[in-house]
C-alpha cells in the first residue's frame, strides 16, 4: 500500500503538449492486506483499476476518497483540511510490516516511520481539536500495530536464573513511535474524553493489559505511563482498571505463575491506593486481602516485592488499623523452604511493625514472635541474622519493651540455643548482645524466663533418658526370644552402623 503512493508521487511529469493516456490516469486501488499476526504483514502488489473513480476501503476513510494526498505534509494544506489528512495519515499507518527481517520493506517503512513522526508532531502542536472520525481512526491504528499476541515464554518461572537477559522486540523502534503517539494523543488538551470513552472503551483497555505480558522492558515502561494517564483522565473506566488488573493478579498468583508485567501493574496501582479517599471502601480492603497479600505467595515474588512492599504501606498509611491485617497474611503466607523470601519478609515485617501502634501490635505480637523465634533459631545465617537485626529498631525495641512479659518467655528458648549451639560468629555476637537487652530491660524476669528454661532442657534430658532406657529393654527382650519364621526381628544400632 505504500507502494502505490510511493510510485503515485515518484511519477514522471509529462513533456508539453504531451497528453496522458487513459491507462495512466486510472488510479491505483489496492488489493486487501494480510496480516498474520498484529506485528507483521505483508503489501500486495498494486493492481489497476478499471473504474474511472477511487473506491473507499476499510484502511482509507472518506478522506482519501475526497482526494486528500495521505504523504503531503501539514503545512501544505490549510486548517481546515488539516484534520482530513491527519486521519488519511493514521489510516495509511494502520498497514503492519515484518520488522524481523530488516531488509524487507525498508523503504515502505521507513515512508511510515516519517510519517508517524509528522503525526506525533501534529498530535504534540495541539492545533485542532480532534472528532471522532480522528480519535476511531486514531484507536484503530494503535490497535493493529500494538495488539498482537505474544509467543509462549518458555524462561524459568520463578527467576531462578538471574543471568537470563531481557528480550528485546526487534519492531520496538516502530513500536515506540506508535506507543508516543498514543500517549500524546490521550494526553492532548484537544481530546475531549467525553466523546473518546466510546472508542477508548473497555475493549480497548483489557487489550491494553494484556501488552504487559511482553518480554521487553521498554514496552512495559511505555505501558505503565500510559495506563496511568487512562486511568486518571477518564473517570468512568477507573472502576473497570481495578477489576481488570485484579483478573490478572487472580491468574497469575491461583493458575499460571506467568506474568512478566506484574511488576509494572503493582507501580501503577501503588500510584491508584496513594489517591483513594478515606474510608477506605470495602472493595479496596478486600483487594488488599484477597489480592496484594497473596501474591506473596509465588516463588518469583522477589521480581516484584519492592512494588508490592509499596502498595501495603500506602494501605497502611491510609489506614493503620490494616497493619494486624497484613501481618496475619504474611504469617499465612510465610515461606518454610525458601531462605531468600524469609528474608524479604522480615524486612517488610519491620517496616509495618515500626509504624503499628501498641494495640494493633499487641494483636498479634504473640503469633509473629513465634515465627520470629522460628526465624532466630534458622540454619541459614542470613534468616537468623535479619530476625536479630530487628532488635537495632528503636521503635520495634520499644514496643517490645512494652510487652515484654509476652514477648520473653516466646524469645528466652531460641536465644539460648543460639547462643550455646549456632555455628556463624556474627549470628552468636547479635544473640548474645539481645540476650543483654532483654536482661536490662527487666532482669528479674530474664532470670525467671532462665529458671523455667533450666527446668524444661531437665525436663526434656529425663525423658530422653527414659526414653532411651524403655527401647534398651525392648531390644534386650528382642534379643533373647527365638526367631520362629516370619516373626519381626529388631535389628540393634550396632548392627546396622556401616564403618566409613
Amino acid at each position: 500500500m505504500f507502494k502505490i503512493f510511493l510510485r503515485k508521487s515518484k511519477l514522471p511529469k509529462p513533456d508539453s503538449g504531451e497528453e496522458l493516456s487513459p491507462s495512466s490516469s486510472d488510479p491505483i486501488v489496492p488489493s486487501p492486506v494480510q496480516r498474520s499476526g498484529a506485528s507483521s504483514g505483508a503489501v500486495s502488489a498494486p493492481v489497476r483499476s478499471n473504474s474511472g473513480k477511487r473506491m473507499s476501503s476499510a484502511v482509507f476513510p472518506a478522506s482519501v476518497v475526497a482526494g486528500i494526498e495521505p504523504l503531503l505534509p501539514f503545512k501544505d494544506v490549510p486548517n481546515s483540511e488539516k484534520l482530513n489528512l491527519f486521519v488519511s495519515k493514521v489510516s495509511l499507518c494502520c498497514v503492519t510490516f515484518d520488522f524481523s527481517d530488516p531488509n524487507k520493506n525498508s523503504i515502505e517503512k521507513l515512508v511510515k516511520r516519517q510519517t508517524l513522526l509528522e503525526l506525533l508532531d501534529f498530535v504534540a502542536s495541539g492545533s485542532v481539536r480532534f472528532t471522532e472520525p480522528a480519535v476511531l481512526a486514531m484507536c484503530r491504528m494503535c490497535a493493529m500495530n500494538l495488539f498482537r499476541v505474544f509467543p509462549p515464554s518458555y524462561r524459568s518461572i520463578g527467576g531462578e536464573n538471574d543471568d537470563e537477559d531481557p528480550i528485546f522486540d526487534p519492531a520496538w523502534p516502530h513500536l515506540q513511535i506508535v506507543y508516543d503517539l498514543l500517549l500524546k494523543f490521550i494526553t492532548s488538551p484537544c481530546l475531549d474524553a467525553k466523546m473518546a470513552k466510546k472508542y477508548l472503551d473497555h475493549a480497548f483497555i483489557v487489550r491494553l493489559l494484556d501488552l504487559f505480558d511482553s518480554e521487553d522492558p521498554r514496552e512495559r515502561d511505555c505501558l505503565k505511563t500510559i495506563l496511568h494517564r487512562v486511568y486518571g483522565k477518564f473517570m468512568v473506566h477507573r472502576p473497570f482498571v481495578r477489576r481488570s488488573m485484579s483478573n490478572i493478579f487472580y491468574r497469575f498468583v491461583f493458575e499460571t505463575e506467568k506474568h512478566s508485567g506484574i511488576a509494572e501493574l503493582l507501580e501503577i496501582f501503588g500510584s491508584i491506593v496513594s489517591g483513594f479517599a478515606l474510608p477506605l471502601k470495602e472493595e479496596h480492603k478486600i483487594f488488599l486481602w484477597r489480592v496484594l497479600i497473596p501474591l506473596h505467595k509465588p516463588k518469583s515474588v522477589g521480581n516484584y516485592f519492592q512494588q508490592l512492599s509499596y502498595c501495603i504501606t500506602q494501605f497502611i498509611d491510609k489506614e493503620p488499623k490494616l497493619a494486624s491485617v497484613v501481618i496475619k497474611g504474611l504469617l499465612k503466607f510465610w515461606p518454610i523452604t525458601n531462605s531468600q523470601k524469609e528474608v524479604m519478609f522480615l524486612g517488610e515485617v519491620e517496616e509495618i511493625v515500626e509504624a503499628m501502634s501498641v494495640l494493633e501490635f499487641q494483636k498479634v505480637m504473640v503469633p509473629l514472635f513465634i515465627r520470629i523465634a522460628c526465624c532466630v533459631n534458622s540454619c541459614h545465617f542470613q534468616v537468623s541474622e535479619r530476625a536479630l537485626f530487628l532488635w537495632n529498631n528503636d521503635q520495634i525495641v520499644n514496643l517490645i519493651a512494652h510487652n515484654r512479659q509476652a514477648i520473653l518467655p516466646i524469645m528466652f528458648t531460641a536465644l539460648e540455643k543460639n547462643a550455646e549451639n549456632h555455628w556463624n560468629q556474627s549470628v552468636l555476637n547479635l544473640t548474645l548482645n539481645v540476650r543483654k537487652m532483654f536482661c536490662e530491660m527487666d532482669e528479674a524476669l530474664f532470670m525467671s524466663c532462665h529458671a523455667s528454661f533450666q527446668e524444661d532442657e531437665a525436663e526434656q534430658s529425663s525423658a530422653a533418658e527414659k526414653r532411651k532406657e524403655t527401647w534398651e529393654r525392648l531390644e534386650k527382650a528382642a534379643s533373647m526370644k527365638p526367631i520362629i519364621g516370619k516373626t519381626a526381628v529388631m535389628v540393634t544400632p550396632l548392627a546396622t552402623s556401616i564403618a566409613c
